[in-house]
């Protein structure tokens, strides 16, 4: 779209301060729009602005903007699928892929615990203790899966908020978890079978702190 200058009838006294302001003010200067000036020419009477298409130079009654045509190119980038998140930002197929199947482990993990919560929670076990444990387990790893299904990000893709997120909410966690199931292994094997077993089940139906 470009903008074309008319001059209108010289009765008009819209130029009574003379050409020299309109020549300062259309100046041809390096603009980015599509908007493009003529040289300045000594006019008889008040400027008119028109707008005109292209190279016709019929005088059109009003500016037309055409929106569409200025984003078309930024239009094409959009996905058109509907299965296609248009909120999705540098986020690869690799690591929605890796963190799916960690979500699957952390839900099977969840019903391994979960099972074993139900063995020792029998009335012919009876280790309320080792239920209350692996039932707590269980309920933890299926909310890490929703934290994950909620959060997901892979370091590779450069996003280090989500990379704090993801060693700050987990990596100490874990951590913490092997040394306290560390620990439980080494009592189990000092205490030994029977008495013992039951003396531990007590501690962990009570708490650890209650147990020391």
């Amino acid at each position: 779209m470009s903008l074309s200058l008319k001059a209108a009838p010289p009765s008009s006294p819209f130029l009574a301060r003379g050409d020299s302001f309109l020549r300062s003010l259309f100046s041809p200067v390096s603009c980015p729009s599509t908007a493009r000036f003529p040289p300045a020419q000594k006019l008889s009477g008040p400027v008119v602005f028109c707008a005109s298409k292209g190279a016709s130079s019929r005088t059109l009654s009003a500016v037309i903007f055409e929106p569409f045509e200025e984003v078309k190119k930024e239009l094409s980038l959009v996905p058109s699928e509907p299965h296609t998140s248009l909120a999705r930002q540098k986020y690869s197929d690799e690591s929605e892929a890796a963190l799916n199947e960690q979500i699957n482990v952390e839900y099977n993990v969840s019903y391994v615990y979960h099972a074993m919560y139900a063995y020792f929670d029998r009335d012919n076990v009876a280790l309320k203790g080792l239920a209350k444990f692996f039932k707590e387990s269980s309920e933890e790893e299926r909310e890490h899966a929703e934290i994950l299904m909620e959060y997901q990000i892979a370091e590779r893709n450069h996003d280090v908020q989500m990379t704090d997120f993801i060693e700050s909410t987990f990596l100490v966690e874990q951590v913490e978890s092997i040394k306290k199931i560390s620990e439980y292994v080494a009592q189990l094997r000092r205490v030994g079978k029977g008495h013992g077993v039951w003396h531990f089940d007590q501690m962990l139906l009570r708490g650890d702190e209650a147990g020391a």
